[in-house]
């Protein structure tokens, strides 16, 4: 009796201790779990948007026209793949999160199977527009040396987007545990594999365009195959209707936001001196989509915190997470800001050789250096949407910010006020600030109590009993 009563005792006490922890305590423990998740995920997305970014700096080598193909085929078709798939990948971000937060840790493969059934379909919708690129861009307005060199590029951008389905779903179904270390080990020996490759197919065994290509593939691929190894289990298909609904949810509001600098550089591409506009703007968008890979990695950790803090029944908890996430993105946002502003057009001549196009860089960099600021707190208000399953309200407001106010005030800026580049990309930003506005007070006005609620509601709906199949080892 004497014992149970001291373990008692010890039991408030430590539960009144966590309570009284100070501020400066609760700041640590939070942001130590945040760059658990966050650290490994942005090294992922450093890796994984490497591959492409050294695909470019080889091929910039091989020939302008080249190095314009790819850079559109990579800003509009490869992204506009990675936004759908990404996009409907997310939802396993909601549920993984928080099934493991509520302890649900046999539904975690469950989802994950489910979620490459939803993605394999999508990915095969996606084909003709890999197939007809030609033909398509031609349509467009683009050149017709450019699009016939996107042609060819983009048939090798097929097996890319295939690779996603594995690669994105992995990368969610481990964040929601934070255990992305593997990923992270992955990720780094394949880039050390591309450039490689890329230096041996490119330069030594001089064979161009599809040597690189050929490397760029074979990069997206070998993280798969240690990712691969997950089971599979026919609980997959069962309730498949509602992680569709979901997916799509996610899909579109991921979708709207990827697709946002495709459109930008398809209106480049109607603008006099296209190549260089083209190549200038490539180059612009390729670093501002390093800092990217920070903001999301920062979005990960969102997502994982809320979701899992959600899953608990922990909505102070959520808040908190939300509000340390968001100012640490913030602050590196800050310092990469000033750091991109002096450095100006300097960066480019990684890229390429012409003068013409570095200087057409140093031009834009004020708008670049803007852009790093303003992405370093929208992608982490993102990952809150995620973590909470808002993915339909962000979806409404990336139409009403994006496509009803940005890209309309980047056509006049750019073609009736004949800014070109700079107004479309004006436009574009605009655009961006007002979105991240919007979720700041949809953010701050949030109910998060009811969040949880919710989220309880989500998960007992689609839940299923453990079975003899052992789903649990499949989480470990």
């Amino acid at each position: 009796m004497k014992g149970d009563i001291s373990h008692r005792l010890l039991k408030e006490a430590e539960k009144i201790e966590v309570e009284e922890a100070t501020l400066k305590e609760k700041i640590w423990m939070e942001l130590k779990k945040t760059f658990v998740v966050a650290a490994p995920a942005t090294f992922t997305r450093f890796s994984t948007f490497g591959v492409a970014v050294i695909s470019q700096a080889f091929i910039g080598h091989i020939g302008p026209v080249e190095l314009a193909a790819y850079s559109l085929c990579f800003t509009c078709l490869l992204r506009f793949g990675n936004g759908v798939l990404l996009g409907m990948a997310s939802a396993l971000e909601t549920l993984c999160g928080q099934a493991f937060g509520a302890k649900q840790y046999h539904m975690l493969g469950i989802y994950l199977q489910r979620s490459w059934i939803v993605l394999f379909m999508s990915a095969c919708c996606l084909l003709p527009l890999y197939i007809f690129t030609n033909p398509l861009f031609i349509a467009l307005g683009q050149d017709e040396k450019i699009a016939q060199a996107c042609g060819y590029i983009s048939h090798w951008f097929i097996f890319i987007v295939f690779s996603f389905i594995i690669s994105f779903t992995c990368q969610m179904f481990l964040q929601a545990q934070s255990k992305n270390m593997i990923i992270a080990y992955l990720a780094a020996f394949s880039i050390g594999i591309h450039i490689f490759l890329s230096w041996l197919l490119t330069m030594k065994l001089e064979f161009g365009l599809a040597g690189a290509l050929f490397s760029t593939v074979l990069a997206y691929w070998l993280p798969n195959v240690g990712q691969i190894l997950f089971g599979f289990s026919m609980l997959a298909f069962k309730d498949l209707c509602p992680i569709v609904k979901l997916s799509i949810s996610s899909g579109v509001m991921l979708c709207l936001e990827l697709w946002y600098n495709t459109i930008l550089v398809l209106l480049t591409g109607n603008l006099k001196n296209a190549e260089v506009a083209i190549d200038a703007l490539a180059i612009c968008l390729n670093i501002n989509g390093w800092e990217m890979m920070i903001s999301l990695g920062f979005l990960a950790a969102a997502s994982v915190r809320v979701s899992n803090e959600l899953g608990r029944g922990n909505a102070k908890g959520a808040k908190f997470s939300i509000i340390m996430t968001t100012l640490t993105s913030l602050c590196i946002g800050f310092v990469l800001f000033l750091v991109f502003l002096c450095l100006r057009g300097r960066l480019a001549y990684i890229f390429t050789t012409s003068e013409e196009v570095a200087e057409a860089v140093a031009d834009l960099s004020p708008l670049l250096a803007s852009s790093i600021l303003v992405n370093s707190v929208q992608p982490v208000l993102s990952g809150v949407a995620v973590g909470a399953g808002w993915q339909r309200v962000v979806a409404w407001v990336n139409i009403a910010s994006y496509y009803l106010v940005g890209i309309p005030i980047g056509v006049v800026l750019g073609y009736v006020w004949n800014m070109h580049v700079k107004g479309v990309w004006i436009g574009m930003l605009l655009g961006t600030l007002l979105q991240t506005i919007v979720l700041v007070v949809i953010t701050w006005r949030t109910d998060w109590d009811k969040q949880v609620i919710l989220a309880r509601t989500r998960l007992n709906k689609w839940f299923v009993p453990e079975s003899r199949e052992d789903n649990q080892n499949v989480a470990a």
